[in-house]
C-alpha cells in the first residue's frame, strides 16, 4: 500500500537581530559612558570660564590641563591592568568615582590654591584614564558578538556627540550658574557614570580567534588543578603589562593599525590643531572658519558612525584603513588658497574617514584579542592614541617656523595618506584578523 510522504519540514528563520537600542544593559552602559564624555568635554570650558572671570591664571590654566593629562596617561595603563585582573564593573565604579571627587576639589581650589587644582585635575584625568580600557572590555561584555559594530557605532556617536553638546551645553549653563557650580555639575556626571552601568556577563565570548586552539586547555581540568595546587601566586603588575603588550603581538594587524595611528595623530592631527587657526585668521581672516571646519568633522564623523553600523564591507580592514587616510584630506585642504567651503567639506570627510576605522577597529579588537587581555591591549591603543597627540603639538609648530606651514601641511598629509595604506599592504589586516572569516552567505 503506497503511503503518503510527510511533508518537508519546514526552514527554520532566525529571528531578526533586536536592535541594540532595546537592550537595557547596554543602554546603562551607553549612557554611563554619555555621562563621562560629557564631563571630560565639558571640563577645559568650564575652566576656560574661570579664566574669563580672573578666578584662574591663563598659565595656571594650562598647568591644571597638563595636569589632566599626565594623570590620564599615568592610569590608562593602569586601568587596563586592572580591568583584566579585576571586574571591570567594579574598575568602571571607582575610576568614575575618583573623577567625581576630584570635580569638588577643583571647585574647592578656584581661585584659592593652584596647587590644590592641579592635583584634583590630576586625579581626575587619572578617573578618566582608568575607565577608558574597562568601558572598552565591559562593552565586549554586556553585548553579543554580533551587535558589536551597532554598538561600538552607538558609543562613538555618545562620544563625538558629546565633544559638539558638552561645551553647548556648559556655554548656556554658565548664563545662569557660576563656574563654582559647574564643577559641581561635571561632578555630578561622573556619578552618573560610576553608578549608571549595570555589570557585565562576566565573560566576553566572541569567535575564538583570541586564544590559540593549539595551547587552549579543558576547563574542568583546569579548574581541578588549580584545586590541588593551591591558589596561584599574583603576577607582578609589569608583568601583567607585558602579558598585554605580548598578546598585542600576536596580531599584526593591530601594530600595523597602531602605526597608522600614530601618523594620523601625531603629524596629521596635530598639524591641523596648530595650523588651522592660523589660517583661519591670516588667510581668510575670519574665524568662523575654524569654527565650521571643526564643527563639521564632527558631523562628518556622526555620520560616518550612522554608516558604519549598518555597512559590513566584505574586506573591513582595508576599508577601514582608506577611511583613516581620508583624514588627509584636511591638511591637504590647508595647503592652497582654496574656497572656505572646501575646507569644511574635507573636514567633513575626515570626520566620516576617522569613524569608518574607528568602530571596525574596535569591534575587532574585541573579536580577536584574548577575552582575559582585552582591557590591557586596549589600554595600548588609547596609551598611543593620546600620548603621542601632545608630542606632535609640541613639534609642529617649530617645524613650521623652520620649513614653512605648507611644507609641513604637505609633509603630514602624504603621510596620513601613505603609511595607512602602507598598513593595509599587511596580510591580517585585510579582514583585521589573523584567519580569513567565513563569508556570510545568508
Amino acid at each position: 500500500m503506497a503511503t503518503t510522504p510527510a511533508p518537508p519540514a519546514p526552514k527554520s528563520v532566525d529571528p531578526p537581530a533586536r536592535s541594540i537600542l532595546l537592550d537595557v544593559p547596554f543602554l546603562r552602559l551607553w549612557a554611563g559612558t554619555t555621562a563621562s564624555g560629557l564631563a571630560t568635554w565639558a571640563l577645559p570650558f568650564v575652566l576656560g570660564l574661570a579664566v574669563l572671570h580672573r578666578d584662574l591664571s591663563a598659565a595656571g590654566l594650562g598647568l591644571v590641563l597638563a595636569a589632566r593629562t599626565v594623570g590620564f596617561l599615568a592610569a590608562v595603563t593602569v586601568g587596563g591592568v586592572l580591568a583584566d585582573r579585576h571586574s571591570r564593573r567594579v574598575v568602571v565604579l571607582w575610576s568614575a568615582l575618583a573623577a567625581a571627587v576630584a570635580a569638588p576639589l577643583l571647585a574647592a581650589g578656584l581661585g584659592r590654591s593652584l596647587l590644590l587644582m592641579t592635583a584634583a585635575a590630576a586625579l581626575a584625568g587619572a578617573g578618566q584614564g582608568a575607565c577608558r580600557p574597562a568601558f572598552q572590555a565591559l562593552t565586549a561584555e554586556t553585548v553579543d558578538p554580533g551587535r558589536r559594530q551597532q554598538a561600538n557605532a552607538a558609543m562613538t556617536m555618545a562620544v563625538r556627540g558629546s565633544t559638539l553638546a558638552g561645551p553647548a551645553l556648559t556655554a548656556l549653563l554658565a548664563a545662569f550658574l557660576d563656574v563654582w557650580t559647574l564643577l559641581l555639575g561635571i561632578g555630578l556626571l561622573w556619578l552618573v557614570a560610576a553608578l549608571v552601568p549595570g555589570r557585565g556577563a562576566g565573560a566576553v565570548t566572541g569567535t575564538g580567534t583570541g586564544t590559540d586552539p593549539a595551547t587552549a586547555t579543558d576547563p574542568a581540568a583546569t579548574a581541578t588543578e588549580a584545586e590541588a595546587a593551591g591558589p596561584a601566586p599574583r603576577a607582578s603588575f609589569r608583568t601583567e603589562f607585558l602579558e598585554g603588550v605580548q598578546e598585542a603581538r600576536r596580531h599584526p594587524w593591530f601594530l600595523a593599525g597602531l602605526a597608522a595611528l600614530v601618523a594620523v595623530i601625531a603629524l596629521g592631527y596635530s598639524a591641523t590643531s596648530v595650523a588651522l587657526p592660523l589660517i583661519s585668521r591670516d588667510r581668510y581672516d575670519s574665524e568662523w572658519v575654524l569654527a565650521a571646519a571643526m564643527t563639521a568633522y564632527i558631523v562628518g564623523a556622526l555620520g560616518g558612525a550612522l554608516v558604519i553600523a549598518r555597512l559590513r564591507p566584505r574586506s573591513q580592514g582595508w576599508a577601514a584603513f582608506a577611511g583613516l587616510a581620508a583624514y588627509g584630506f584636511a591638511p591637504l585642504s590647508l595647503m592652497f588658497p582654496v574656497h572656505p567651503g572646501v575646507v569644511v567639506a574635507a573636514y567633513a570627510v575626515a570626520g566620516i574617514g576617522i569613524e569608518l576605522f574607528n568602530v571596525p577597529w574596535f569591534t575587532a579588537t574585541q573579536r580577536e584579542v584574548a577575552p582575559d587581555r582585552l582591557a590591557r591591549v586596549s589600554s595600548l591603543d588609547f596609551l598611543v592614541s593620546y600620548g603621542l597627540a601632545p608630542v606632535g603639538l609640541a613639534l609642529i609648530a617649530p617645524a613650521i617656523e623652520a620649513f614653512g606651514v605648507t611644507a609641513v601641511l604637505g609633509a603630514c598629509a602624504a603621510a596620513c595618506f601613505l603609511v595607512p595604506a602602507a598598513a593595509a599592504l599587511e596580510p591580517t589586516s585585510r579582514h583585521f584578523a589573523r584567519t580569513t572569516p567565513a563569508v556570510d552567505r545568508t
